[in-house]
């Protein structure tokens, strides 16, 4: 069968890589210049580094899987991480039960509390019976204010700004489970927690899909955006495609898989019916805005950094530096500010110079030595649709991955549940809907 496929980002090269190895003929057309989607890369020091952060949860097994198919499973380092919580001008660590109990932000009783949710929520797999509960509900109701306003709060509004209060408890309950199945098993697991990484960069992974993909007699197709997914008597049939110049050609397909985010598929797509546009249209999307400092020394000695004062305009600090060695990337220093924002926010439309500049003097909060002169080079990447805000009860709403049209498949992130956004997931996703176009060839 000829297969068209929509977006070079890690759902559709893996959905192109099952189908392809099954004998059909898939095309991939992607809008962008390079491979990768959220996770492609760029030059920093002689090596590659994604745009956003990226790592591996030990229980990524799609991933991991894929990489050993592709002969990359010794390009995988686990390493241990080095995870940190800034409040109240302190950089404070909580891993350990150790750590937890000289968390003094908090009454003792609270701590207490903290641990025991943390706990429960970790052994709890009936997700299902927390998708009434908002996850900001959740939290107040069983940890408690005190935990909520200075631990959890804070970085659920840092996360999701003006809408933290619509998200849904199993979103949070996913962020819990990953995090503790890379911690490992009894006290010594709590205090350790290995996280993975592709040495050289997840771009190797993408261009050597990319290869597979190719060998077997699909092909790719970067700076080619679609126009318009053809539908004749309710039969998706082929996709318009600008392939330069303005020039728009037509291909015939007999299947179509779309990997673009929701509110985009129906401008691609004019005859969806209503009740399912709605679906698309239920879920909302926030940017992730990122400034990459290359610096010629350590910002901290912590990997991840947790920022949980409101009056700081980022939500996280991730030293790659501190995750994996400098000389990937020539000896420098890496380190990403983080902040996920919609469109109504202020920093949304700012300047990257001016944003920087915003940034500096917070992150002297943070670092009091720190000076602009560490800084070598810096970067500035805005990714659309980055996360989605998924609410409650979205077991009954999510968008199906065949759509109302005949032939015509949709994966994208908000398809991703209850588990929250990922390169894993997204792998694991397009081989799942492979799977169903092949079924769907069967009948």
């Amino acid at each position: 069968m000829d297969i068209g496929i929509i977006g070079a980002g890690v759902a559709g090269l893996a959905a192109a890589n099952v189908l392809g190895k099954q004998g059909h003929r898939v095309s991939v057309y992607e809008g962008a210049p390079f491979l990768g989607g959220q996770a492609s890369t760029f030059d920093v020091g002689g090596g590659r580094l994604e745009k956003g952060y990226h790592h591996l949860f030990t229980t990524d097994t799609a991933i991991i899987e894929l990489m050993d198919e592709l002969g990359l499973g010794s390009r995988l380092k686990w390493i241990e991480s080095k995870v940190g919580f800034f409040y109240n001008y302190k950089i404070h660590r909580l891993v350990t039960p150790v750590d937890l109990l000289k968390f003094t932000e908090i009454s003792f009783i609270d701590r207490v509390r903290l641990g025991l949710v943390t706990l429960y929520l970790k052994r709890y797999k009936d997700w299902r019976k927390l998708e009434k509960y908002t996850a900001a509900e959740w939290i107040r109701k069983y940890a408690g204010k005190g935990v909520y306003d200075v631990v959890w709060g804070p970085l659920l509004r840092g996360k999701f700004g003006g809408q933290y209060d619509k998200v849904g408890m199993p979103w949070f309950w996913g962020k819990i489970q990953t995090r503790f199945a890379s911690r490992g098993k009894g006290i010594k697991g709590m205090q350790k927690e290995s996280l993975g990484y592709p040495i050289g960069s997840f771009d190797e992974i993408f261009d050597a899909l990319s290869e597979r993909i190719k060998e077997n007699g699909g092909s790719i197709n970067l700076s080619t955006p679609v126009r318009q997914v053809i539908v004749e008597d309710g039969i998706a049939k082929g996709l318009e495609i600008d392939n330069g110049a303005g020039v728009v050609e037509k291909k015939n397909f007999d299947y179509i898989l779309s990997t673009t985010p929701s509110y985009i598929f129906p401008r691609l797509v004019h005859e969806l019916p209503d009740d399912y546009v709605k679906k698309l249209n239920d879920v909302d999307y926030l940017a992730a805005v990122l400034v990459i400092l290359v610096m010629d020394r350590p910002f901290t000695d912590i990997y991840w950094l947790n920022i949980a004062d409101r009056s700081i305009p980022f939500v996280g600090l991730i030293e790659q530096t501190n995750f994996v060695e400098p000389a990937l990337y020539g000896g420098n220093h890496v380190l990403y500010i983080s902040n996920y924002l919609g469109e109504d926010n202020p920093h949304f439309a700012m300047e990257p110079d001016d944003l920087l500049e915003e940034y500096i003097p917070h992150l002297k909060k943070i670092n009091p030595l720190f000076e602009k002169s560490w800084i070598k080079d810096w970067h500035y990447h805005k990714v659309a649709a980055a996360q989605p805000i998924i609410g409650t009860n979205y077991s009954e709403r999510i968008p199906e991955h065949r759509t109302p049209i005949r032939n015509l498949y949709l994966a994208n992130t908000t398809q991703i549940y209850p588990e929250d956004r990922g390169t894993n997931y997204s792998i694991r996703m397009g081989n799942e809907v492979a799977s169903l176009i092949m079924e769907d060839m069967e009948r």
